[in-house]
């Protein structure tokens, strides 16, 4: 399967770039990063750690796709749009595990859905998509006297708060309870908790890859689902597994995890 990389020069960027050299049904032919990245020019597989691939970074988006079957976008959310639209343009399938998307680039990603194979997810982990499967389960049993909150910590680097997988757990939430608020913080006298609110709560610290925890907190007792990851390259075998499935999928829909794990 031939592989171009966006966002090529980055954490995920680099650890796909290593999964993919040693895989042998695997072939990277093209890496696209931001014009001002300062690793633009150096061949991915020296930045990985693994040696001269014989493909540099490129800020030609456009020219990082020819010959790809697929495209793997962990890029920037302000990006999304512009490489929608060249998967589109270039009718090759697309998995993009960015996060913070702005409506734009929700509704590039839909658009592009329409022509070629799109999978979009905030979380490339299948664990995390179980996890949310549970947790919606979870709070259809147990009903609305329990409250539910959710906290989410990220290495000091990550720009963009809530995580996108924090949100998407918030959202298994509201596909039981429609009517919760989300909050992303409180402070000062806010009064007592009301029963149709989620605060969704991120902390920033160290080389934290990423946590998750939702707190069901019921009378008496309160349940704890927890997700950690300890190794990046936890989410680049999930993109690559959904790089795999994408392939072969038509158009029509934009596809998630979910569908990955059928």
């Amino acid at each position: 399967m031939k592989i171009a990389l966006f966002g090529a020069t980055g954490r995920m960027g680099q650890a796909l770039t290593r999964l993919i050299a040693q895989a042998p049904d695997l072939d990277l032919v093209g890496a696209a990063c931001a014009a001002n990245d300062p690793a633009c020019g150096r061949d991915v597989g020296t930045l990985a750690g693994v040696g001269t691939l014989g493909v540099e970074a490129s800020p030609d988006a456009a020219a990082a796709l020819l010959g790809a079957e697929v495209v793997i976008d962990f890029s920037t959310a302000s990006a999304v749009p512009t490489i929608a639209a060249l998967a589109l343009r270039s009718k090759v399938a697309l998995v993009s595990g960015t996060t913070g998307l702005e409506a734009s680039g929700k509704s590039a990603l839909e658009k592009a859905a329409e022509q070629v194979p799109v999978l979009w997810a905030p979380n490339t982990s299948l664990g995390v998509q179980v996890l949310a499967e549970v947790v919606e389960q979870a709070v259809r049993r147990l009903g609305s006297d329990y409250d539910a909150e959710i906290v989410e910590i990220h290495h000091r680097k990550k720009v963009d708060s809530p995580s996108g997988t924090a949100k998407r757990l918030a959202d298994a939430v509201r596909a039981v309870r429609p009517n919760m608020r989300e909050l992303h913080g409180r402070d000062g006298i806010v009064g007592a908790r009301t029963d149709d609110e989620v605060a969704v709560l991120g902390v920033r610290g160290g080389d934290v890859v990423g946590d998750h925890t939702v707190y069901l907190f019921g009378p008496g007792e309160r349940l704890e689902f927890t997700h950690r990851v300890s190794n990046r390259d936890l989410l680049a075998h999930g993109a690559l597994r959904a790089a795999r499935f994408i392939v072969k999928q038509k158009p029509g829909k934009l596809y998630r995890i979910a569908d990955v794990l059928g």
